[in-house]
This record gives structure tokens, C-alpha cells and sequence, in this order.
């Protein structure tokens, strides 16, 4: 049976799983828990362990219709203004009141929405904030989110001011018909012109995203728009599938759905650009990032400490994440904590307590040994036996029960490599649908997107 066949049969072009970028995914998490545990997690942090520091900026002054991140527009600066004093006080509000006293931040990174539609005199509010509350540890990153379209004058300055030292570059496709059809136009000497500004101020690492799956796209526009990419040398390339979700995100009502391709023309435009990467150099992580060997997430995907989170594939080692800003999601040991998601409600919650976390999940021992089951599907496409054995050492029959199930359920999918059962390449499509098969969390499959 040939590849496609076999993922025919196994159902891949026809199911709807969530992304597992964490585990339980956000979708399950529960109402009144984050703010039942936030300041008691906050508390509990290491002082001697560096902690993830993320903030979320959810404006932009433009809706790209393809978008379904928690944003919304805004036409002046005003309203992003009343909001960063916001953030500034919930900052002030962690680092004061709720972690231990010297706790140092190793990652920090701005996201959106726009992180760059501040301009240099918000940003270094933010940014002096930040510093003067959180002390750099040993090998500090500091990685933002950068719309070409909407970088404010002198801003990348101001950014390398602050030795931001990673930069994560939108793209989504660069052919005009594709372009005008996610409501998203941004033309290739502009995004040329950024990153060569952000090279000269001395980003080590540059990420550029990219989607497969958009309307009108095509196996063959798709190759275009990497040839142009590549001519920008990023170190890594996110090659995301398009999660059409507009139940989610109601301006994908705007997306021509007669226009987006059919899961398996899905699959051949994955498949296809992943062969155009690799013959270039660029080595496949997981299951849609791609990264240079000198890149540091294709060394930690080699030496085996890749994990995955709200970001996407990372080599961030710390254990605690904390969220900044509406809808901002934390990671603790003990769980997730997630903020209020509208910019009104998490406003009124830190102007209130000064703490903003609402829905979150405490994390039971089934859910942190699967957690580590889906995080191999994922991060390395096996089951390690003895890793799991490892952590779990009072597991041990329920892992080979769980291994016996998946050769059953996907018998073609593996290989048995000394202690562990990984997918075979040509099926790494396949890992979403067997974090989905080990998920036991209850979900409704009709609220996530095409599994490719």
C-alpha cells in the first residue's frame, strides 16, 4: 500500500485534532481554576531556577482574515497605550508580589497581534519594565514576533537596544492572488528591506512563517514563494497548515472556502516544500519546522531537549513560563493558567487584584504521563521506552500496553528502533492523529482543524 494510501485508510485527510502544544490542550482547560492556583504556582518557582517570560500584544491595524489569534484592530496608538499600562502593572504584580524575590528570567519573548506596532517610546517603557524587574540569567533570548508591514520608525533600534537576538518574521505566502485572498498583502523587497535591517542590528537567528493550505495556493505557487524565502537565508522556516476555524475566528468568514485546496493537495504542498527545504540544507523538526544544522532548535531536536509550547517547537529548557497580557497563557509544573482573553476583561481583573489568570488545568499524574507520551509524538515521533521507564518507572506495563494498542490501531506507521517505536518518515503527517489516539481528555472534533 503507498503512502497515500495508507493515510487514506488511517483517516488523516478527514480528521479534525487539536495541535498539542500542550497537553491537555487550551481547549480543555477549565473555567475558575486559573485564578483558584495562579499566586499559590507563582509562589512555588525555584528563586534558583530561571523562569520564560512571553507578552502578548493582541492589537494590529490591520485584521488579516486568515488570523485566528486572540487580536483586534485599533487606528491610533491610544488604546494599545491604557493597555501596555496594564501589562506594566501586572508585571509589577508577579515580580513583586507573587515569585520569589531574584528570580531571573532566561527567555523573553513578544508576540501578538503586532509587537511591532508599538513605537520606540512604548517599547522601551515595556522593555525598562521588564529589565528592572527581572534579572537576565546565563544565556538570555530575546525573540519577537515582526510584521514587515508594521514596524514602527527606529523600533528594530530600540529591539537591538535591548540585544533582541531572535526574530520571528511573518510571511504566509508572498504570490499577490493568495495575498489578496487572506486579506494580507506585503510585498518581497519590503520584507526584504526589514530583514536586512534586522541582520545589521545583530539578530543571531531568524525564523520566517510561512502557511500551506491558503486559497488559491498551489503545490507550485508554493515552491515560488520558498524560492523567494530562501533568498532571505532565514536559520529556520515554520511551515504551518492553515487551520480554517471560523467558528473560532469569525473573520475567516471573509477566506473564499471553494478556494482552499482539498486535505490531500494539502498534504502534496507539505510534502513538497518539505523536499525543497531539505534538499537545501534545512533539517525537518517535528512535524512543520525546519532549521539549519547550526540553528539551535535543530540542536536541541538532535540531543533530545526540543519540547513544544504555544510558540511552537522550542529549545527553551526553563519549567515555568508566565504570560503577560490578554489571554496570555502560563506554564507551571503544576499546570496551566491562562489570562481572561478579552482586552477588556483582563484590564478589569488586574486593575482589580492585579492578577488576571481565569480558565487553567492542574495537572494529575495520568496527565503529565501522557504528556510526555505526546510530547515524543511530537518533539521526536516515538515512544522511548526507556526514557518513559525513566520518569514513569511504575508504568512500565501500562507503556507496553500503550505500544502493543498503537502497532495494532496504526500498524504501518512504525519501526522498532532499540528501545524505542518511532514513526516511520514518510508517515510523520500521522503525529497529530496518535497524540490524538493517546489523548484522554474528552474533545469535540469538530471545533479543531484538518489534522494536515
Amino acid at each position: 500500500m503507498d503512502q497515500v494510501n495508507t493515510l487514506r485508510q488511517y483517516g488523516l485527510f478527514d480528521a479534525k485534532v487539536p495541535r498539542y502544544t500542550s497537553y491537555p490542550p487550551a481547549n480543555r482547560f477549565e473555567p475558575g481554576v486559573g485564578s483558584r492556583f495562579q499566586k499559590q504556582w507563582l509562589g512555588q518557582v525555584p528563586a534558583s531556577q530561571p523562569i520564560s517570560l512571553y507578552v502578548h500584544i493582541p492589537f494590529c491595524r490591520r485584521l488579516c482574515w486568515f488570523c485566528a489569534c486572540r487580536t483586534q484592530g485599533t487606528k491610533t496608538l491610544g488604546p494599545v497605550e491604557s493597555y501596555l499600562d496594564v501589562v506594566l502593572k501586572e508585571i509589577d504584580t508577579v515580580a513583586e508580589e507573587s515569585l520569589p524575590k531574584g528570580t531571573g528570567m532566561k527567555r523573553l519573548h513578544l508576540g501578538g497581534g503586532t509587537p511591532t506596532l508599538l513605537n520606540a517610546e512604548l517599547m522601551t517603557r515595556l522593555l525598562d519594565r521588564i529589565h528592572d524587574r527581572f534579572a537576565r540569567t546565563d544565556g538570555f533570548e530575546f525573540s519577537v514576533e515582526i510584521d514587515p508591514t508594521e514596524v514602527a520608525p527606529g523600533l528594530l533600534k530600540t529591539l537591538a537596544g535591548f540585544e533582541m537576538n531572535r526574530a520571528s518574521v511573518g510571511v504566509q505566502d508572498f504570490e499577490p492572488k493568495v495575498q489578496q485572498a487572506i486579506g494580507r498583502i506585503q510585498g518581497f523587497e519590503m520584507t526584504q528591506e526589514v530583514i536586512a535591517e534586522v541582520r545589521r542590528n545583530g539578530v543571531r537567528s531568524l525564523n520566517i512563517d510561512l502557511l500551506y493550505g491558503l486559497p488559491f495556493q498551489t503545490a507550485e505557487s508554493l515552491l515560488r514563494t520558498l524560492d523567494r524565502v530562501i533568498l532571505l537565508q532565514p536559520d529556520r522556516v515554520a511551515l504551518y497548515g492553515y487551520a480554517h476555524v471560523p467558528h473560532v475566528s469569525k473573520r475567516q468568514m471573509m477566506i473564499p472556502y471553494d478556494a482552499l485546496p482539498e486535505p490531500e493537495k494539502r498534504f502534496n504542498m507539505s510534502e513538497v516544500a518539505k523536499e525543497r527545504l531539505v534538499s537545501l540544507g534545512y533539517e525537518a523538526i517535528g512535524i512543520d519546522h525546519f532549521a539549519l544544522p547550526h540553528d539551535s532548535l535543530s540542536k536541541a531536536a538532535k540531543d533530545g531537549s526540543m519540547s513544544r509550547n504555544f510558540q511552537g517547537y522550542t529549545d527553551d529548557p526553563c519549567q515555568t513560563l508566565i504570560g503577560f497580557g490578554a489571554s496570555a497563557i502560563s506554564k507551571f509544573p503544576q499546570g496551566y493558567v491562562q489570562n481572561a482573553v478579552s482586552t477588556s476583561a483582563y484590564m478589569q481583573r488586574i486593575q482589580a487584584e492585579g492578577l488576571a489568570a481565569h480558565t487553567g488545568i492542574s495537572l494529575t499524574s495520568d496527565d503529565r504521563f501522557i504528556a510526555a507520551l505526546v510530547n515524543g509524538i511530537m518533539c521526536n515521533h516515538k515512544v522511548g521506552f526507556d526514557a518513559l521507564s525513566k520518569l514513569f518507572p511504575k508504568r512500565m506495563d501500562e507503556i507496553s500496553r500503550i505500544v502493543d494498542n498503537l502497532t495494532r490501531v496504526f500498524p504501518d506507521l512504525w519501526v522498532r528502533n532499540g528501545d524505542a517505536l518511532t514513526i516511520r518518515p514518510e508517515f510523520v503527517a500521522c503525529a497529530r492523529l496518535v497524540a490524538a489516539h493517546l489523548d484522554r481528555t474528552r474533545h469535540e472534533t469538530g471545533r479543531h482543524s484538518l489534522a494536515i
